[in-house]
């Protein structure tokens, strides 16, 4: 199942996403278990490309801080990190 990706001018829908437990931490676990390789560093975090992700949830039980979350699961406190890997989705990996 592919997600579809770019939605219009709002932006991507999102797959999955990282969030703030990832800041400082970066295991890279949830990189190592995708099958896709959508998971990309974006300086202080991961974040998950939603044109790429094909939504298998191999990450989220990987992550040894539970930051991962499908994007209607993200907890209130961090629903901001919605639009954060959205504008890191935009900009690309760090090189």
């Amino acid at each position: 199942m592919r997600c579809s990706g770019n939605t219009g001018p709002q932006g991507f829908r999102m797959t999955h996403v990282i969030t703030q437990p990832c800041i400082g931490t970066k295991s890279g676990d949830c990189v190592e278990v995708c099958p896709v390789n959508c998971i990309h560093d974006g300086g202080e975090m991961f974040y998950i490309d939603p044109n790429e992700c094909i939504d298998c949830g191999a990450c989220v039980s990987t992550c040894p801080v539970e930051a991962i979350f499908a994007e209607a699961d993200v907890p209130a406190q961090w629903k901001d990190f919605t639009q954060k890997n959205k504008d890191l989705t935009a900009k690309g990996p760090v090189a």
